[in-house]
């Protein structure tokens, strides 16, 4: 077994394939600081990927010592890229397993979109089978992930279907939160730090909404997404004057999917709740997290599980028929009866939909600084979780419909949103599949656009500082101007 590091070196040769081998190493060895180095050094553990003269190989050094090797042979006369990242990946792989006794779920796959391979292939004219025995022969797949991968591919297809040139999406971003959770890596800044300037956020926002209120009449708007941060860490009053700005510009209507990230019940009032009916909101997010109390004081939350039922039920009274409900599995110091737990508490409340998270130690996140003093949840325990959490959702009626993951996932797993039929949370498929320009207001927020006849993908950014999004605003719409010009 390989001793636990902090730190990883490993050299290439023969290819420049940096990020397959950094991803494929972090699924085995999760949580280090990685370096690519010109050589071996005399550090605790560095691994070679090379390949050359139609071998491709990947060999273990401990402290400058080759201590294991896994190789395979290639046609260099045929070898595309693709076919060459998997076989880096594979050898990696191969080396790595042997080492750690790991043996990763998803096999070969690190991407953010594990679905996106059996998605062309579906798309291609490929049976479900034959997806399977692909990812599963090729890729080192486990049959269960391969299945839950065909299952997505399919949910998502059927809604990527209705897309039509003409429409696009909205995202609208409110950075601030009650308090920064331990593990959050988001652009959110703590609402009693910033309470006095967020009159003038909303401010410089309307201006970049205008713009782009009358830039996107030659579309259609089919889904709006107000998130953050937390939205409704507005008091009434500011989140009445985002609500109002939103109907003056855009318009919503029964045909659109309008999201409200309601987010932390310590946020959320009655009124709130009448507010977004009011003004058209069809769908909003109640997001607990977990359902033990000791957990969310450990996590940073300032509301307990009482708040969390009791802000559900008064959002059912006011007439919310689309409920989604974010949990996280993997977090500090909790076990897989304690993701039983909250399953059976979620199930009580009975969302329309809940997206179960993985969690993911991010750089900017304290979790990531204080690592040495949490107990993390292993990949056995993990892959507990999550088939509870499966479970759970099929004895809800749920089904998955999309998937995603990011890096530093405890165990290389994933992030899986199941819902009721005719509950799908639809931006969440366009904003992770990319076929469907985004356009976007707000703080750290990044505009999306995607010529429907290339699927070439365009990003204009904003600046995530407050300060510097204020102050700078009339820079932010001029990029805009400029990144729209001729892009969609």
């Amino acid at each position: 077994m390989l001793m636990d590091t902090g730190m990883i070196t490993y050299v290439l040769e023969g290819h420049e394939l940096q990020n397959d081998v950094q991803t494929m190493i972090q699924v085995f060895l999760a949580n280090r600081h990685y370096t690519r180095t010109e050589e071996v050094t005399e550090g605790e553990i560095t691994v070679k990927s090379e390949m050359k003269q139609g071998i491709a190989s990947a060999m273990l050094y401990r402290r400058g010592e080759k201590v294991s090797e896994w190789s395979m042979e290639y046609d260099e006369a045929t070898l595309t890229e693709k076919e060459q990242k998997r076989i880096i990946k594979r050898t990696i792989y191969e080396l790595l397993m042997k080492e750690t006794g790991i043996r990763p779920q998803w096999g070969l796959l690190t991407g953010v979109r594990p679905a996106k391979l059996v998605s062309i292939l579906l798309e291609e004219g490929k049976s479900d089978e034959e997806c399977m025995r692909f990812l599963i022969e090729d890729y080192l797949v486990m049959e269960h992930k391969a299945e839950l991968a065909v299952k997505v591919a399919k949910a998502e297809q059927k809604i990527l279907a209705g897309n039509k040139p003409e429409e696009i999406s909205l995202y609208i971003g409110i950075p601030f939160c009650p308090t920064r959770c331990l593990y959050c890596s988001f652009t959110a800044y703590p609402l009693h730090q910033y309470k006095n300037r967020v009159d003038e956020y909303l401010d410089a926002m309307f201006q970049e909404l205008d713009w782009l209120a009358a830039y996107s009449k030659k579309f259609v708007m089919k889904n709006i997404y107000i998130g953050g941060g937390t939205p409704t860490s507005l008091n009434e009053a500011q989140l009445e004057r985002l609500l109002q700005k939103v109907e003056e510009l855009f318009h919503p209507d029964e045909t659109m999917e309008y999201t409200v990230e309601a987010g932390r019940p310590d946020t959320i009032t009655r009124e709130k709740l009448r507010l977004m009916k009011t003004y058209g909101v069809n769908r909003i997010s109640i997001n607990p997290q977990t359902m033990n109390d000791k957990t969310l004081m450990a996590v940073g939350r300032k509301h307990n599980v009482e708040d969390i039922c009791r802000v559900f039920r008064e959002a059912r009274e006011e007439g919310h028929e689309n409920i989604n409900m974010d949990l996280i599995l993997g977090l500090p110091g909790e076990t897989a009866e304690d993701v039983r737990h909250t399953m059976e508490e979620i199930r009580k409340l009975e969302p329309d939909n809940v997206t179960v998270h993985t969690l993911a130690v991010k750089r900017a996140s304290r979790l990531r600084e204080e690592l040495d003093q949490h107990d993390m949840t292993t990949a056995d325990t993990l892959e507990e979780m999550l088939n509870i959490a499966a479970e759970y959702a099929g004895k809800m009626g749920m089904e998955p419909y999309y998937m995603y993951r990011q890096k530093n996932m405890v165990g290389n797993f994933e992030n899986v949103g199941y819902c009721h039929p005719g509950k799908e949370g639809v931006y969440n498929v366009q904003i992770m599949e990319e076929k469907q320009t985004i356009l976007a207001a707000g703080a750290g927020a990044s505009t999306k656009t995607v010529d429907p006849e290339t699927d070439r993908i365009e990003r204009v950014f904003n600046v995530k500082s407050i300060e510097d999004y204020i102050g700078r605003i009339d820079e932010m719409i001029e990029r805009k101007r400029t990144g729209l010009g001729g892009n969609i």
